[in-house]
């Protein structure tokens, strides 16, 4: 931190938002520790968003490192950055916006094995995923333990946001996905990849905007203001379409 900062602490950094909250309501975001699934076109901005506003502590993973066709979308990504982790680059970028953040990086993917050590101790889980099957996984995880979990998806210019909780109707009851009521093997994952063989046209400023969402979800839900988007409920948007803004 530069030395002429050296002075300014925490509650420096978000004294504009403190008309929207008690010191008290800041207090518990700051004391709250956030998973975020994928270090994306989504998760980058949620990531950034959350530090931004002062999250106590972030777990964030991501197997994959930045290339050129991420610069249109993903916040995190830059041509210094090309080749090199997107959990490991994040957890840098995010020390240099909000050293007050303790980010914890995990340069792997989201498997039955690593649910517990990633998600387990959170108070939320974020998914800023791609891949169907890791939805379905920690969709059922989330529920089980009682943690609240926050989907966001795009394509093209449109895009959804969510929340499900131990007693709302489940990721894939909403979504009538062919996994429903059976055990997550290899054929039901499977029949869960069929439904998304190709990559999906994307445009920055719709990945952002829903990032920005589901980090806003996830304050109102610690700090409890406002209204959460609880499932069956989702909030729709097309940038293409202005009619289209509805939930």
């Amino acid at each position: 931190m530069p030395e002429r900062y050296s002075g300014m602490g925490y509650w420096e950094i978000i004294t504009r938002q403190m008309s929207i909250v008690t010191k008290s309501q800041q207090t518990r975001f700051k004391e709250s520790k956030i998973a975020v699934i994928g270090c994306g076109g989504l998760g980058g901005t949620v990531i950034e968003m959350l530090a931004r506003m002062g999250v106590g502590e972030l777990n964030i993973i991501d197997k994959d490192s930045f290339d050129m066709s991420n610069l249109n979308r993903q916040l995190m990504s830059s041509i210094d950055c090309l080749g090199k982790s997107k959990s490991e680059v994040t957890e840098e970028k995010i020390r240099l916006i909000n050293p007050y953040v303790k980010v914890n990086a995990f340069n792997e993917e989201l498997n039955e094995k690593n649910l517990d050590r990633i998600v387990g101790n959170c108070d939320i889980a974020i998914d800023a995923l791609d891949n169907l099957v890791t939805r379905v996984l920690i969709s059922r995880y989330t529920k089980k333990k009682e943690i609240p979990f926050i989907h966001g998806a795009i394509h093209g210019t449109m895009g959804q946001m969510t929340v499900f909780k131990h007693d709302t109707i489940t990721y894939e009851e909403l979504f009538s996905l062919p996994s429903l009521g059976k055990e997550l093997n290899d054929k039901t994952k499977q029949e869960i990849q069929c439904l998304s063989k190709n990559t999906p046209p994307v445009i920055g400023p719709i990945a952002n905007i829903i990032g920005s969402l589901e980090a806003f979800e996830s304050f109102k839900i610690i700090t409890n203001i406002g209204k959460i988007t609880l499932a069956p409920k989702i909030l729709n948007l097309d940038l293409s379409n202005l009619d289209s803004f509805s939930c």
